[in-house]
């Protein structure tokens, strides 16, 4: 396909006020514009016809990417004929969960080491959870004359799994701590405070005063406390609502993509305790239930898991999901159950169901900041819209606050935080829980 350029419709354009004074001046001069615009578009064609051809068209991407996380596609193909042209351009047509516009673009430089190849890159950072489908191509390129586009396309069928973010789990801080955590690699037992009696020791300054053995220090003439054993093989899951409340975005990603981030960084460490972790996902009804997987192993089947999770704009049942799901327990477990309410009526309907889980499981909230609404009540107003909007986020920020005391009067531990370290407040509490052996 050729089309002119930008310079081809401007040395057009500018023959016609010419060819009109001419004319004016000169009346036996009106058939230059004519010639003009004629010569104009005969050597458009031409230079269309003598640019170099495309040939086959290579293009790279990921089989995988994680969400938020910024990933590279490449984009290669070979030119033949007299005049290569200096650099191509070119546009991808994507999924609206790798690009806002649905489009990336590509611009293409000739490869010094590799002839007539030439390479060009595109960063794109994916938006949502999911397969980002992978759209028309389309490659242009000027004549040597810079009067003609050479266009081609290409359609593809590849596409990329956009899984959740994991990166938490692969920082330094976290794998130091795992390393010289009571759940490292030692094949030793931790002695703590769990609720399985290990051994007798002698009391040391710093122990927990509650653990002395009066009994068996009256009888060896000196203080000695009880050890205990953490407990293994606890049944841990993840309950995360993704419903139209959690699909509000908070700092470019929607709430449940940060809540998802944060339950598998705390299933990973979870994993490597030896308790048995499992996925479980619900909005208008129960979505997702996984099995209770154990080991580090099948930590990468929890992230595809998690992946399959959706975006749903309903109203969450809170009433039927957590019914759904203690009906599914045979034993006590702890449920983090990962969710946001505004609305008065939804939160005491979650109260409701709440209670009837604490009867028999350990239950843990989490909840993630709205940043927006402290923004909101922060920012000096100025205009009447001003003062409304801060009045509106302080009673939304209000009613939070109450339903989490609420939860806490009831007994159910809230975690509460923004979404960058919310996770490391999970697992301070799912490990503050496990040396408790409340669980």
């Amino acid at each position: 396909m050729i089309y002119p350029t930008a310079r081809a419709v401007f040395l057009i354009a500018i023959g016609a006020p010419v060819a009109a004074l001419l004319a004016a001046l000169m009346p036996n001069l009106w058939a230059v514009g004519i010639a003009w615009a004629a010569a104009l578009f005969v050597l458009l064609v031409v230079d269309g016809l003598i640019a170099a051809k495309a040939g086959a068209i290579q293009l790279s991407v990921p089989e995988s990417s994680e969400i938020g996380a910024p990933m590279e596609l490449v984009m290669q193909t070979e030119f033949s004929g007299l005049m290569a042209p200096r650099a191509a351009k070119a546009n991808l047509g994507v999924d609206g969960r790798l690009s806002e516009n649905g489009s990336l673009e590509f611009q293409l430089t000739r490869s010094v080491d590799q002839g007539r190849n030439y390479l060009g890159a595109a960063t794109a950072t994916p938006l949502r959870r999911g397969t980002g489908e992978i759209g028309k191509l389309w490659l242009r390129w000027k004549g040597p004359l810079g009067l003609a586009w050479r266009q081609t396309q290409k359609t593809s069928d590849q596409s990329i799994a956009i899984l959740p973010n994991i990166s938490a789990v692969r920082s330094p801080t976290v794998q130091m701590f795992l390393r010289d955590s009571i759940f490292g690699l030692l094949a030793r037992k931790f002695r703590g405070e769990g609720s399985e009696f290990e051994a007798l020791t002698e009391y040391q300054p710093g122990m927990d005063r509650r653990s002395i053995d009066w009994k068996g220090s009256a009888r060896h003439s000196k203080l000695l406390a009880k050890e205990f054993d953490t407990e293994r093989n606890n049944q841990i899951v993840f309950a995360l609502d993704c419903g139209s409340a959690m699909c509000e975005p908070i700092d470019g990603l929607p709430r449940i993509d940060r809540a998802v981030s944060a339950a598998l960084l705390t299933a990973y460490v979870t994993l490597k305790s030896g308790d048995k972790t499992s996925l479980f996902s619900f909005a208008a009804k129960p979505e997702l239930s996984t099995p209770f997987l154990s080991g580090s192993r099948n930590f990468f089947r929890l992230q595809q898991d998690a992946a399959s999770i959706d975006y749903r704009h309903q109203e969450s049942n809170y009433t039927l999901a957590l019914s759904s799901l203690s009906s599914r327990l045979q034993r006590r477990s702890l449920i983090i159950i990962f969710t946001d309410f505004t609305d008065p009526t939804s939160a005491d309907l979650m109260l409701e169901a709440a209670g009837r889980l604490i009867d028999k499981h350990l239950v843990l909230f989490v909840v993630l900041e709205d940043q927006e609404l402290a923004e909101f009540i922060e920012k000096p107003p100025e205009t009447a819209e001003d003062v409304a909007r801060s009045v509106t986020a302080q009673s939304l920020l209000d009613q939070k606050k109450l339903v989490v005391k609420r939860l806490q009067h009831m007994g159910i531990d809230v975690v509460e935080g923004s979404h960058d370290n919310i996770g490391t407040r999970l697992i301070n509490s799912y490990l503050k829980i496990k040396r408790r052996g409340k669980i």
